[in-house]
């Protein structure tokens, strides 16, 4: 018996961490071939984001419709179909011969994609045994930090000596493998009886979040004098609202929203929100600084942020191991204190700053993280029957794409915003009556003109050198100010995961009261 759920257990992870690791994979390599892929189908750079705008929407707006189609055709089909239309996706994506065409077989590749997160979870949850959760989750999570980490470096390894196109094809054998494996390892599990299907829920929250995903998506790049952006956005919200509404008075709804007052359940998705926020800031502004400022190839960050996924990998299934046998305070808490110990230091790096120093500081970084984003996925789920699993990790994901998409956009607009109040603040600095600022461009004058410049040439020059200095420190604050943010953030999510059961406590305890006073009252 114990044999036999050995070999479940490891098949269902196999088959479950294939079909994630391409998934994710495929999202970290896309943004390295935006540029080939400009060149190839002659088209600007607004129209080619659409590669990557066409597959997050697809991808978000499916979501609520995971928990329906598992109850409808099996968490077991409904995966391997989900993984069978990514990796169709993948197929076409790499035939594709038009801007238009990649744009839809993106589509494709994101619908499959979106239902593979939540299914997979769902399958996970109901598969293994409680007692052995923590090590599964951190296990399945190995893929989800390793795709990203080799992503960088590999896709600038194809696109120099292969083809932008191979990026898409890789997938593809590896997808065939996890539908056959999947369709012979994982088991199918009794479904929920289902109603009259949620139209009303299914329409609006297409459209809602089809235009809060666009809106937000492009939020710090729109013209808000365009009528359609302002409509785009209003109708959003008024669907979402109506999505709501709908889903908590409906008697079948298309997404459980009344999960949500399951105080366990709610309270832990927060925290995964938190630190999958906290996660996301770090990712893209630490590549922003090591492309943008310090002007490393693609392959070269990818080098330099290789270890820390490499040590969040080796941290989570320990840290699996140590949730089942201690639970989530013994991990979570110190995991976070390190998180907020090594964020600081690296909140404050600036030119100046080693690429090893940087390694270093994201490797320990990865150790906490590999104690920080299993136990919240883990402990939601605790909360939940195993009837509402589905309908729980559906919410729960389209939940953190929801926060996923805002923080980029909130980090976006923050750093244009920061880098705008250092540049005017340099720029006040600067001037004939600062004697520091007249040294520089003294000392620049003299090296243009030491390199043949006329004394007009080298003075136009020096100014030109000294605005772009000007604007990369401005860069390198606006980076920092948002590194910085995200230990702040951490903070607060070490303080609520402190006090995260104190309202439970005193429900209980008041429970405990209500029901000594209704004895005392008996006798």
């Amino acid at each position: 018996m114990q044999a036999e759920a050995e070999d479940k257990f490891g098949s269902v992870l196999t088959v479950l961490i294939i079909g994630t690791f391409i998934t994710v994979l495929n999202s970290s390599l896309i943004n390295i071939a935006l540029p080939n892929m400009m060149t190839v189908f002659g088209v600007s750079l607004e129209s080619i984001q659409w590669v990557v705008t066409g597959y997050t929407i697809a991808l978000g707006t499916v979501i609520p419709l995971s928990g329906y189609l598992s109850d409808l055709i099996g968490l077991k089909k409904l995966y391997i179909i989900a993984l069978g239309i990514f990796t169709a996706g993948s197929l076409l994506c790499g035939i594709s011969w038009s801007c238009a065409s990649m744009i839809a077989f993106r589509i494709v590749q994101g619908i499959g994609g979106g239902i593979i997160g939540p299914v997979g979870n769902a399958i996970l949850f109901r598969s293994i045994p409680a007692k052995k959760i923590g090590v599964a989750m951190g296990i399945y999570g190995i893929a989800a930090m390793a795709a990203p980490a080799i992503g960088p470096t590999l896709g600038g390894y194809v696109i120099e000596h292969v083809s932008w196109r191979m990026l898409f094809y890789m997938s593809v054998p590896f997808g065939v493998i996890g539908v056959i494996t999947g369709g012979v390892l994982l088991e199918e599990f009794p479904k929920n009886k289902l109603g009259k299907f949620d139209s009303i829920g299914f329409v609006t929250s297409t459209v809602g979040l089809v235009c809060l995903f666009y809106v937000i998506g492009k939020w710090n790049s729109i013209d808000w004098s365009q009528m359609q952006y302002p409509l785009m956005l209003a109708v959003g919200i008024f669907s979402m609202l109506m999505f709501i509404v709908n889903e908590w008075l409906h008697p079948n709804p298309l997404l459980d929203l009344k999960i949500l007052k399951n105080y366990g359940f709610t309270a832990w998705t927060l925290v995964a929100c938190s630190v999958s926020m906290a996660i996301i800031g770090v990712s893209y502004s630490i590549p922003m600084f090591l492309q943008n400022i310090m002007r490393y190839s693609a392959m070269k960050t990818g080098i330099i942020m290789f270890p820390a996924a490499i040590a969040t990998a080796l941290t989570m299934p320990i840290s699996g191991k140590l949730f089942d046998k201690y639970g989530y305070k013994v991990i979570m808490l110190p995991g976070l204190f390190l998180y907020i110990l090594i964020s600081y230091p690296l909140s404050h790096i600036n030119t100046l700053t080693s690429a090893s120093t940087i390694s270093v500081l994201l490797l320990i970084r990865g150790l906490a993280l590999g104690m920080i984003m299993m136990p919240p996925s883990t402990m939601c789920m605790r909360y939940v029957k195993k009837k509402d699993i589905s309908q729980a990790t559906a919410l729960s994901n389209i939940m953190r794409q929801m926060s996923s998409t805002c923080v980029v956009a909130v980090i976006t607009a923050i750093m244009q915003r920061q880098i705008n109040l250092s540049s005017t603040r340099i720029m006040d600095q600067v001037s004939m009556f600062n004697p520091i600022s007249t040294q520089a461009v003294s000392a620049l004058v003299g090296a243009y003109r030491g390199a043949g410049y006329a004394l007009a040439e080298a003075k136009v020059a020096a100014m030109s050198a000294l605005g772009g200095l000007i604007q990369k420190q401005a860069y390198v604050e606006a980076i920092d100010s948002i590194l910085l943010l995200m230990v702040f953030a951490a903070i607060g999510t070490f303080i609520f995961v402190s006090c995260i059961n104190m309202p439970l406590e005193i429900k209980r305890m008041l429970r405990g009261e209500e029901e000594r006073l209704c004895e005392e009252a008996g006798d």
